[in-house]
């Protein structure tokens, strides 16, 4: 049988498909734009991702015998507020993870409602990217728009909702809304009164890989797919590419270096840090993890590459670049503000320490290191917590990059499993879709089956030793300079 994963992207939707080995047959990436309406905003329409999802289906099974396509299912950009009214028509434009605006109705529940609440409530803090805050602003700033909402949904939702019918959500994803009680599962009452809205607006809760429904006939024959193709719930989409690295079951670790950068850290207990710095988020694979989510990651070295040093061969640009773990140049990678662990939507990226003899490509790896350090910060929250990892996979566009990845491995001190097929979220989402239509009993034998490590990155001692003084020079910057923002 055929299984296709949709990874709806902030800059393009990518669908997978594979067979029941976890053999991949193709790969289809359709693009849709991405709309700042306001600096610090960020918008999509949702239609653009059906439209383009749609496309991309059929362009995926064109040449396959379709009527062995048995399911579909997501991962999926977290946290994007979509609302329909009572005619099931789009109110406004997407706010995706990455907008700004929320700013006051953050601080508003983080500060009125209170930290220890929100966490008791949701097991977790505001942050701006979160869907609660996002509700409040459209309930203060577009009231009229407040007071048609009928629905409301996470990206991904929105194409199960189009292409099944069914008003549905998966646990992972849910998490990131600041609606959910993670530890239970359940919508949050109190979230709910807070934010004004009732739990008819929120779609029914699914684990990652239930099935929701079949494709809508009309959607089938458009397809030319048969209309008993199941719907799985699919997941968020780091929980997502956690599946597609195997990053499933007790205390296992994947980084992501996407347009945002993410620590995920996988464990069959429930757990929060004493600050809330990381996410603590259902897993797809039905238990938890602890997640650190940096906003700019790869979407940095795009920034300096393609805005600022006018080329897109990333390659060329890092080829020079030998010194590691000597650069005398730093770089806080906080473009759009930033997420774990200083929850701080007005921080700003920056470089610090050039002098007359920096060369391009000194900046290039302060940018690259930059990421790395970030993601180092929300490692040593995890670390904090006891929590003892010696390896980690990698996926993400960044990840194809030799340099980063050794920079990780040494900056990190840990072994980075770099795993086959690096597609991450539409991977996750096809293996989602597989385990819903009973081809794997559950999720981690899944994994166990598809995902093979192909090599490992081993940190070296004398690099590491050299970067540990730079990450301690990198995190009092920040502190430093914070009062700036």
């Amino acid at each position: 049988m055929l299984y296709i994963g949709v990874d709806l992207g902030t800059s393009a939707v990518k669908l997978l498909m594979m067979d029941e080995t976890g053999k991949i047959q193709k790969i289809v990436s359709k693009e849709y734009p991405l709309f700042f309406p306001h600096p610090g905003w960020s918008e999509q329409k949702p239609e653009d991702w059906f439209a383009q999802s749609m496309e991309g289906i059929k362009e995926l099974t064109a040449e396959c015998d379709k009527s062995q396509v048995a399911g579909i299912s997501f991962g999926g950009q977290m946290h994007g507020l979509v609302a329909l009214d009572a005619e099931d028509q789009v109110i406004r434009p997407a706010i995706l993870w990455n907008d700004g605006r929320t700013g006051e109705e953050t601080n508003y529940l983080n500060e009125v409602i209170g930290k220890e609440k929100l966490s008791e409530y949701t097991a977790n803090i505001a942050f701006a990217g979160f869907t609660a805050p996002k509700i409040l602003w459209m309930k203060k700033h577009e009231p009229e728009n407040f007071a048609k909402i009928v629905k409301i949904m996470l990206p991904k939702d929105y194409l199960a909702y189009r292409l099944s019918g069914s008003f549905c959500t998966d646990v992972s994803d849910a998490s990131g809304m600041l609606l959910m009680d993670v530890k239970n599962r359940c919508w949050s009452k109190e979230m709910m009164d807070i934010c004004g809205i009732t739990e008819d607006m929120l779609p029914k809760l699914y684990e990652s890989y239930e099935v929701v429904g079949t494709l809508r006939p009309e959607i089938a024959e458009e397809l030319g797919l048969s209309p008993e193709v199941k719907i799985i719930a699919g997941a968020g989409d780091n929980a997502a590419a956690a599946v597609g690295t195997g990053t499933v079951g007790d205390g296992m670790c994947n980084i992501s270096l996407g347009t945002s950068g993410t620590i995920f850290i996988s464990s069959k207990k429930f757990g929060v840090d004493e600050n809330n710095a990381l996410h603590s988020f259902a897993h797809a694979d039905g238990n938890y993890h602890l997640m650190g989510c940096m906003l700019s990651a790869a979407s940095c070295n795009k920034w300096w590459n393609e805005e600022i040093l006018k080329t897109k061969d990333f390659a060329a640009e890092q080829a020079g670049i030998t010194r590691l773990g000597e650069n005398n140049v730093f770089y806080l990678p906080y473009l759009m503000g930033e997420r774990s662990p200083h929850n701080n939507p007005d921080a700003r990226a920056m470089f610090i320490g050039m002098s007359m003899d920096t060369t391009r490509e000194d900046m290039t790896q302060a940018v690259l290191e930059g990421v790395a350090f970030g993601l180092r910060d929300s490692l040593e929250v995890a670390r904090s917590l006891g929590i003892q990892i010696e390896r980690t996979k990698i996926c993400g566009g960044g990840a194809k990059s030799p340099l980063w990845k050794k920079m990780i491995a040494n900056i990190m001190n840990l072994k980075v499993d770099v795993v086959e097929s690096e597609e991450g979220p539409a991977l996750g989402g096809a293996m989602l879709a597989a385990v819903g239509c009973g081809e794997y009993p559950d999720v981690e034998s899944a994994a166990a089956q598809i995902v093979k490590v192909i090599d490992t990155v081993e940190p070296e001692e004398e690099l590491v030793a050299k970067y540990e003084e730079r990450y301690q020079k990198f995190r009092k910057i920040y502190p430093t300079v914070k009062a700036l923002f």
